[in-house]
């Protein structure tokens, strides 16, 4: 038995649970409505406020489904209810970002500024030059688009320089050594 798969799922207030038939799970809250399409060998119950999650076999591929319909579950209903975040960290001279409207502009050290706009679904917010905060309530989305910002200058090895998760440690490499004649 999957030991993600078989915990349950309570439904906070305020969060309507959905399921209809040919495995389709809505979920509705306070910051929106969120839908997906759950595999038929796997099956989802709501009882009194509790989502369960079980399979009908033992079978290699309702297995791996039973923990990933699980998660995805239950990112739905934290997504409505709470919501994501995903935060960045800046580091290098001259490297800063600021937002124009619904545009994230990032000023990298390349000959122009990178502008990118915000997909639907997601904000970003910019506390700081250095900082960006990417929100939505779709964890995949949300992940998706910071990987995306962070791929435009990822950190390097020797002076650590780039854009980097929050709290993400970069193993920094030692320069050139000294060349003796």
């Amino acid at each position: 038995m999957s030991r993600i798969g078989r915990l349950p799922i309570t439904v906070p207030a305020g969060v309507d649970v959905t399921i209809a038939d040919g495995g389709l799970v809505k979920v509705k809250g306070p910051k929106g409505e969120l839908s997906e399409r759950i595999s038929e060998k796997i099956g989802v119950k709501l009882e009194d406020g509790v989502i369960s999650v079980t399979r009908g076999d033992d079978m290699k591929e309702s297995r791996s489904l039973h923990g990933l319909s699980r998660t995805l579950i239950a990112n739905m209903v934290t997504g409505v209810s709470d919501g994501f975040e995903r935060k960045l960290e800046i580091v290098g001279v001259g490297y800063k970002a600021d937002k124009q409207g619904n545009k994230l502009v990032l000023n990298l050290g390349y000959s122009h500024p990178v502008e990118l706009p915000d997909p639907e679904g997601i904000t970003t917010e910019v506390p700081s030059a250095t900082e960006i905060v990417v929100k939505g309530i779709n964890k995949a989305i949300v992940g998706n688009y910071a990987a995306n910002i962070r791929a435009w200058r990822p950190p390097e090895p020797y002076k650590g320089k780039g854009i980097r998760y929050a709290g993400e440690k970069v193993r920094r490499k030692e320069g050139k050594a000294g060349v003796k004649g």
